[in-house]
């Protein structure tokens, strides 16, 4: 086993980590970093295909919204599970749709994005991350309160899973959907998802 080169970003806190401390570490640009129940996360950076991906997913998104509605790519967010002081919950999802007066307020006050202000998170699923995107942040974004979560899987056909809260039940679907993917909710929104 090689150990991990010796630099500040990757030496153990010591202790479990509250969201406010995790979002005061140093940024990172190599590695992606998620705070899972206080415990950092460590995963690669996503390939080049997966952030072609997005990135096209964001070109035929971003201009189907509303005014009142912010597409971000690749930010840390508060899951907000726990109390402030208590080792926290933060993931670092390829894209979400916030409101705007939360993205207003990250602006002015700064700390992350939190989930009551989220209205979409979309993860694409890399290899190693097919159980975390399907199961454990299925859960958490659903604990969370997030309205709405899609899963774009990228082996052929690519698909999207588009998840809807159910109070109650979690998160409730349809099924994958291939060609083209059509929606009300979060607003009215057609993806053309071949051209992914």
């Amino acid at each position: 086993m090689t150990a991990l080169p010796q630099q500040p970003y990757l030496q153990p806190p010591g202790h479990l980590l509250t969201v406010a401390e995790y979002a005061a570490l140093d940024e990172d640009d190599q590695h992606r970093w998620e705070l899972q129940e206080g415990v950092m996360l460590l995963s690669p950076r996503p390939a080049p295909r997966h952030m072609t991906v997005v990135y096209e997913l964001a070109k035929q998104l971003e201009p189907q919204l509303p005014l009142d509605l912010r597409l971000v790519l690749d930010v840390d967010i508060d899951l907000q599970l726990v109390p402030a002081g208590e080792p926290g919950f933060s993931r670092q999802p390829d894209l979400i749709v916030v409101n705007r007066g939360e993205y207003d307020r990250v602006h002015r006050e700064g700390g992350l994005i939190r989930a009551s202000g989220l209205r979409l998170v979309v993860e694409v699923v890399s290899p190693g991350s097919k159980r975390m995107d399907h199961v454990i942040k299925r859960g958490e974004y659903a604990d969370a309160g997030i309205p709405y979560y899609w899963i774009i899987d990228l082996e052929p056909p690519l698909s999207l899973l588009p998840l809807h809260l159910a109070e109650g039940f979690g998160y409730q679907d349809s099924g994958d959907v291939i060609g083209t993917f059509e929606t009300t909710a979060p607003c009215p929104i057609t993806l053309e998802l071949d051209r992914l």
